[in-house]
């Protein structure tokens, strides 16, 4: 089977970002691009991934990890110049390279099999990825020939009248036979307005030596979108979106506005379940069966179970387990695991805490570095007392408590099973099982207080 490989061109500056981030680290529905181009050449199953990389090498480095193997491109002195630096890695193999922009976040997997698999099947090597244009001003125009391989790619400025009526243009993402694309790079010259060492000038010393050139037109251009500046980058973001949203509709979900759903890539969301507008999914959140988000709930790298309710509300890097419910208006921070059937009302906080099942905790709460067994009821406005200024400490609530309203419960304690815990008590002692805590002062009513302190006055 013939071994392929793919060079991601990701060297450029991006000055037309205008962005102290460097361009490919930009994301599209919460992965940098060259996150979704190289995830893109993993599915379709390469031998190797080279990236090029130039200024900011580091932080793509540490982002991609060892998705890739990478070389350093020092001075960025064109494509055809990129692409030479992965010589020390690719030259000597036998094979099909790709050649891609790292700033082309929307190109498949599909496309790159497409382009491939056309490549090698018309025994070309060279094959340019097309796209079919109506306004095709300021592209390369991809000449055929009257076999319908490649004649030439000629530049808008460069380009007669003829040519510049052709719709079909070249996208900037090839094919080519290995050995044959590191033998006509060494030939490549400077000889342009700019000095520098273009890609595009493979195709034409490929065919200078008589050999054959195809081209593999894009059934969707929007594919081919490579971003320059913040409005493409805008462009990328919402064709993306509506891509991942039509995916999880096809596979059953139901969204009730998707133009107003954010979904990022790498979420997961099962059969049935209900996406109102203005939620927004990030990370490696993953969401199952039968569950309702409500509008404008956000969640981020959590686990939401089955038949789970969240009513806008934020959930971050946190576990919802089947049939829980939270808010509106509830927020669960890091590390806090919600165990089944358990109630979260509205504005309550939850912080570095587990919280068993069939526990109820209604409204105006904050739980924090906090563990509570099941069939709890914490009242409204309760406090967990958690930090003393200089650290977090624990607290340990048993099965069947009741927690009355307001109270303040501080750290470190332990409240054990069956216990019951009086409105507007602060507690700073373990309570045993079976126990009532009342940690309160006594009511004191002084009659008469109002008039004698209106004749004082």
């Amino acid at each position: 089977m013939t071994k392929r490989f793919a060079i991601v061109l990701a060297a450029g500056q991006g000055t037309r970002m205008k962005s102290k981030l460097y361009k490919v680290m930009h994301p599209v529905m919460g992965k940098p691009m060259v996150g979704h181009v190289v995830d893109q050449a993993m599915a379709a199953k390469m031998d190797k991934i080279v990236t090029v990389t130039g200024v900011g090498a580091e932080t793509v480095q540490d982002y991609l990890g060892d998705k890739s193997d990478y070389v350093l491109q020092e001075e960025q002195l064109g494509t055809a110049h990129a692409v030479e630096q992965a010589a020390p890695l690719l030259k000597h193999e036998e094979g099909t390279t790709i050649v891609i922009c790292g700033d082309t976040p929307l190109l498949t997997m599909e496309t790159l099999e497409a382009l491939m698999a056309h490549h090698e099947e018309t025994g070309a090597k060279g094959t340019v990825l097309t796209a079919h244009a109506d306004n095709p001003f300021g592209y390369g125009r991809v000449i055929r020939a009257t076999d319908e391989s490649v004649a030439k790619i000629v530049e808008e400025k460069d380009a007669s009248a003829t040519e510049r009526a052709v719709k079909e243009i070249n996208t900037g993402t090839y094919c080519f036979d290995n050995k044959a694309l590191f033998e006509a790079i060494e030939k490549v010259d400077n000889n342009n307005s700019q000095g520098e060492y273009y890609l595009p000038d493979v195709i034409e010393i490929l065919k200078n030596n008589n050999e054959l050139v195809s081209a593999y037109q894009l059934p969707n251009k929007e594919e081919a979108l490579g971003v320059n500046d913040r409005v493409a980058l805008a462009e990328a973001a919402t064709l993306m979106k509506r891509r991942i949203n039509e995916k999880h509709m096809r596979n059953g979900v139901t969204m009730v506005d998707p133009a107003n759903t954010y979904i990022e890539s790498d979420v997961v969301i099962g059969q049935d379940t209900v996406i109102e507008p203005g939620v927004y999914l990030k990370g490696q959140t993953v969401i199952g069966e039968d569950s309702m988000i409500g509008a404008h709930s956000v969640i981020v790298d959590s686990e939401i179970g089955d038949k789970v309710t969240v009513t806008s509300s934020t959930i971050e890097s946190a576990v919802m387990g089947n049939e829980s419910n939270i808010g509106p208006n509830s927020h669960l921070r890091a590390d806090t695991v919600i165990k089944e059937h358990v109630h979260i009302g509205n504005f309550v906080e939850i912080k570095k805490a587990t919280i068993g099942n069939y526990t109820k905790i209604g409204h105006l709460t904050y739980v924090g570095d906090a563990t509570l067994g099941e069939h709890i009821n914490l009242g409204c406005g309760t406090v967990f007392v958690n930090y003393n200024g200089k650290e977090k400490n624990h607290i340990h609530v048993g099965d069947h408590a009741f927690i009355g309203c307001n109270a303040n419960l501080i750290a470190p304690v332990t409240i054990e099973e069956n216990t019951f815990v009086a409105a507007g008590s602060t507690i700073t002692d373990n309570v045993p099982a079976d126990s009532l805590a009342i940690a309160r002062s006594r009511q004191t009513i002084k009659e008469g207080y109002v008039n004698k302190k209106a004749q004082k006055d």
